[in-house]
């Protein structure tokens, strides 16, 4: 089983910064990409970066060139440095883990969600 455990939100005043972080844990598995998405209130979860193992990274269009997202294979760890933050950035934020287990099945696993929220 795996758990996902984030770390790193907040409030911050528009033009700031937040790191996020998202720790997996658990055995029998393999990651193959982990990333963050975002839902803000009313709307749907939507992605907002990933990276894969082998280092492939997918932003959606508004965060590119303000956010950069990070892997620490080792720890099964996923970073998110938002910079340049705007109020269109609140939503929560969840950590993804996109996997296979031992049986090879693919799996998703999400994290709880963290309060992002960005003050005009």
């Amino acid at each position: 089983q795996v758990q996902l455990v984030e770390s790193g939100g907040g409030l911050v005043q528009a033009g700031g910064s937040l790191t996020l972080s998202c720790a997996a844990s658990g055995s029998g598995f393999r990651v193959n990409a982990m990333g963050w998405y975002r839902q803000a209130p009313g709307k749907q979860r939507d992605l907002v970066a990933t990276r894969s193992t082998g280092g492939i990274t997918n932003y959606v269009d508004s965060v590119k060139g303000r956010f950069t997202i990070s892997r620490d294979n080792a720890r099964n760890t996923v970073f998110l440095q938002m910079n340049s933050l705007k109020p269109e950035d609140t939503a929560v934020y969840y950590c993804n883990l996109a996997g296979t287990t031992a049986w090879n099945l693919p799996f998703n696993s999400w994290g709880q969600g963290i309060q992002v929220t960005v003050s005009s």
